[in-house]
């Protein structure tokens, strides 16, 4: 059974292009991590803006996998879509790829996982909408989404009683 006012995960899931000029590369003609990890926390933070129709704040950035170059001149295609949901936290996953205009193919190049915090007009924390997970992809993707949440409660939780 869903929550009342559960939002899907699909009417905030977002997509992005990125043409990738010569300012965006470095001298071997490869995209920047930097530019790259700017590009993943834009579109991420837009999925938790679509969602919470708060404004948000970048949390955490828990991990970032680059696995191969995207080039001067390919397309930048990034897609973000929420996975998880807490009480004023939202965890989202974006792919990255890159696409050659001139043949049209695409790969992989990286991942991404961010999680973002709603903010009340005095920038406290404020309270999110339920997430719905409705296809077999999304709800795995929100199980795992659920277990790294209370892995990350359970480390804040060690670290606080440390000091």
């Amino acid at each position: 059974m869903q929550p009342i006012g559960a939002k899907p995960i699909s009417a905030s899931a977002a997509e992005a292009l990125q043409v990738v000029l010569p300012n965006d590369t470095n001298p071997l003609g490869n995209v920047l991590g930097g530019r790259v990890m700017h590009w993943i926390d834009m579109i991420a933070a837009v999925v938790a803006f679509r969602h919470s129709n708060r404004p948000v704040v970048t949390a955490a950035m828990e991990r970032l996998e680059f696995h191969s170059p995207i080039r001067l001149g390919q397309v930048a295609i990034l897609k973000a879509a929420l996975n998880y949901v807490g009480r004023t936290s939202m965890e989202v996953g974006v792919e990255v790829y890159a696409e050659d205009p001139m043949s049209g193919e695409r790969h992989h190049t990286s991942s991404a996982i961010l999680t973002y915090v709603a903010l009340d007009n005095n920038g406290k924390p404020i309270p999110v909408p339920p997430l719905r997970a409705e296809t077999p992809e999304e709800k795995r993707r929100y199980q795992d989404g659920e277990r790294r949440y209370q892995e990350r409660k359970q480390r804040r939780s060690h670290s606080d009683s440390k000091s």
